[in-house]
């Protein structure tokens, strides 16, 4: 169980890590920045101790297809960017598949 807990936050930390990029104007805006390398780094850190415990492709799929989903919603959120319907079904199949490949543990 505290295996998927580190496992969230370093997900929300990838998030974080994302939308500082985006936030970080290429490099140029200092705090970002530091957002960035920060996030990044906490969320493979944790990544690297949710890996003694659970396997790679399970950890790896959820971390990656959770982080595209919340880092999507978060585009749309605080960028204003848009999601067509094409982009929202496939942030469907991903939860589907997220819940499929968790379930199969």
């Amino acid at each position: 169980m505290m295996a998927y807990l580190l496992l969230g936050v370093s997900i929300v930390l990838e998030v974080f890590g994302s939308t500082m990029l985006k936030a970080s104007n290429g490099f140029r805006k200092i705090a970002p920045t530091t957002g960035t390398l920060v996030g990044y780094f906490l969320s493979f850190y944790l990544v690297s101790i949710v890996l003694k415990t659970l396997p790679l492709g399970l950890v790896y799929a959820t971390w990656s297809a959770a982080g595209t989903i919340l880092t999507a919603v978060m585009g749309v959120l605080l960028f204003k960017e848009s999601l067509n319907k094409k982009g929202v079904l496939g942030i469907a199949i991903l939860i589907v598949g997220l819940v499929l490949l968790n379930a199969a543990k």
